[in-house]
């Protein structure tokens, strides 16, 4: 992998890194629950702010770094056959902090996520106990 690359890699780690972490923003729990509901959001073509091959794209990098089949061996190559995951794993993680960032503030900007009722905004909803003094 050239270096220019392997530099924006980690780039994007450091920036990603910095978003998770920030105070008040989503936990790491918080985007771990978004992403069932950001991929079924995708398939079914509400959200478009990523797409079903991006998704994908991470669905492979998740697999390779669990897989046995390595491109480069750490048993060959030692810590160079380390490098090969970590440019892996930090994409990936990159890719998760910042697609998952964007889908929690579309969540909240469009009254979807976890936590928003079904009442419509400007609709009056009865909940039964009559008349508030």
């Amino acid at each position: 992998m050239a270096m220019h690359s392997r530099v924006a890699t980690f780039k994007s780690l450091a920036t990603a890194i910095k978003i998770a972490t920030r105070p008040g923003g989503p936990s790491m729990v918080d985007r771990a629950q978004a992403v069932p509901r950001l991929v079924k959001a995708v398939r079914s073509g509400e959200y478009t702010g990523t797409s079903v091959g991006r998704l994908l794209m991470m669905l492979g990098a998740a697999g390779y770094l669990v897989s046995p089949v390595d491109l480069l061996p750490e048993g060959i190559l030692g810590a160079l056959g380390l490098a090969d995951d970590a440019m892996v794993g930090s994409w990936l993680a990159a890719q998760l902090v910042t697609e998952t960032e964007e889908f929690l503030a579309w969540e909240r900007s469009t009254g979807r996520g976890p936590g928003h009722g079904a009442a419509v905004p400007g609709e009056v909803v009865d909940d039964g106990r009559g008349p508030s003094a």
